[in-house]
Order: C-alpha cells, then structure tokens, then sequence
C-alpha cells in the first residue's frame, strides 16, 4: 500500500495522479484519519470516519456511501480498525475497477510508524521538493502555516526531517525528489512501481489527461468557525498539478524571493537544505 508524503505543495498531489492513472491503482483525496483514536465497534468507527476532521468533514470527497460502508462492516466476522480502514480503501478502489489502493497525506510525515504498526502493508513514499520552492507554493494557500519566511522555513524543516528521522524504524520507506520526478518521471516511476510491486505502465505519464476530472472529487468544505471553502477553491488549489510536467517551474524561489528572504529562510533551514543537496545556484 503506497502512503504519499512529504511537506504540503512538495507535489504530492501530482504523484497521487501519477499513481492513480495506473490501471490497477486507487489512491482518494487526502485523508488524515489513519490517525483517529481506536474505536471499540464498528458503528463507533463509521461515526468517526464519516464526521473526520470534526470542523470540516471531509466525507463527501470520496464519493462512497456510509451505509454502504456500514454493511460491508458489519460483514466482517470480527471488527477491528485496520479491516475498517482496508474496507474503506477497497470500496473506493472499487469505484473504479482497480484492484490495488494507496494513499496521499502529507501530514503523515509525523506518524510513520503508527501508521506501520496499524497497517503493515504500509510503504512510505516521501516526496522531497526544495523547501524554498514549496514556500512559494505553500504560504498563501489557505492551510498555510503563516506567510512568513521563517515560519514557512520551520514547517517545512520540521516535516522533512521528521519522516526521515522515522526512516530508520519502519521497514518501507523511498525518498523521491520532486525535481527528479519532474525532469525525469518515467524513471522516478519506475523506481516507485519496484518499491510498491506492481508492474509499470506508462500511461501514468498521461496523468494529466484525466487529473481535472479526478480533482473534481474536491468538495467544497464548511467549517465549524463559519468560514467556507468553495469546490471551485479546492481546484484552484490544485490546479497545477493538472497541467504537463514544467521542468521551468523548479527553482522558482531564485526569482521570486528577494536576498533577504532567502537569506532568512537559509538561516533556519539551510543545514537541511545543503544535506539535501539543494544549494543556492540550483538543485543538485
């Protein structure tokens, strides 16, 4: 089962549509709720998978029906979290004839191995894109952290670092980097198709040729506090990752943010940054 990481607008979105033109694979919006408490019957888990994040249920993305769900649960001989989330992915899978299921959620970057000990199928997938260029992206959307220079450099320094310090302690996890799968994306889907097991197929290449379609599953959200986000600004959102692969897009942040900025973002993340190979007259 391939989980899809890394720190938001490092492209994670793009390899979820990648992966999902495969004609064996599923992989539904983001989730987030492999990480609820466990619950101690069946119907307790579809209030809480139905009803997840509480401000702002996420549900209707994903197209499946609760009842559905319910009676495919109640199905099962004995009920317990990972047969509920399994049944889950594969109602989803089946929506669309294909046999194999993923996810994509950056923020599991933090929660490696719980997600392993819940489900041991799990292989992490943990997209790297230079933190410069994923602050671009990131700081005005609306689950930014902040647009500041330096809280944009903290988030995204404390996301990277955490999967990879986690690295060492869950039995599958790849690193690939956003750049490389730009410049070179039958190769870098190669290596992933090996690291999952299934065969490759090129037509994840076409990826954009039904990626609007696949964002439209993007519903619009109502939060708790009264704010509203409308279908139309989810796929605004996500819009670039429906178009072609730009290579001309990598190192946008050399234009785009002035000496100071730079300098400030270096100042917090840049030990990160060089490990990573990233210096500052291009990516390595």
């Amino acid at each position: 089962m391939p989980i899809i990481l890394g720190s938001p607008r490092s492209g994670t979105t793009l390899l979820r549509l990648m992966l999902d033109a495969h004609p064996a694979l599923a992989i539904p919006p983001e989730t987030g709720f492999l990480l609820l408490p466990a619950a101690d019957d069946a119907e307790s888990f579809l209030r809480a998978l139905t009803s997840y994040p509480a401000d702002s249920p996420g549900w209707a993305d994903y197209g499946l029906s609760a009842d559905g769900l319910r009676a495919r649960l109640d199905a099962l001989p004995t009920f317990a979290m990972a047969s509920g989330f399994r049944l889950f992915y594969r109602m989803y899978a089946e929506r669309f004839g294909k046999s194999r299921w993923g996810d994509k959620t950056p923020i599991y970057t933090r929660h490696m191995p719980a997600l392993e000990r819940l489900l041991p199928e799990a292989h992490f997938i943990h997209l790297i894109r230079d933190g410069r260029d994923a602050a671009l992206s990131l700081r005005r959307q609306w689950f930014s952290p902040g647009e500041d220079i330096e809280t944009q450099a903290r988030y995204w320094h404390d996301n990277v670092s955490s999967a990879r310090a986690q690295s060492s302690v869950v039995r599958n996890y790849l690193e690939v980097r956003y750049e490389d799968l730009v410049r070179a994306p039958a190769t870098q889907l190669r290596r992933i198709c090996d690291f999952i097991a299934i065969d490759y197929d090129a037509c994840m290449l076409g990826y954009h040729e039904g990626a609007t379609q696949r964002l439209q599953e993007h519903a619009g959200r109502a939060f708790a506090d009264g704010r509203r986000l409308s279908a139309e600004d989810r796929h605004r959102q996500q819009a670039s990752s429906a178009l072609p692969l730009d290579p001309t897009r990598i190192g946008a942040w050399k234009t785009s943010l002035d000496a100071d900025e730079q300098r400030r973002f270096a100042g917090i993340a840049g030990d990160l940054l060089r490990q990573l190979g990233y210096h500052d007259r291009g990516n390595a």
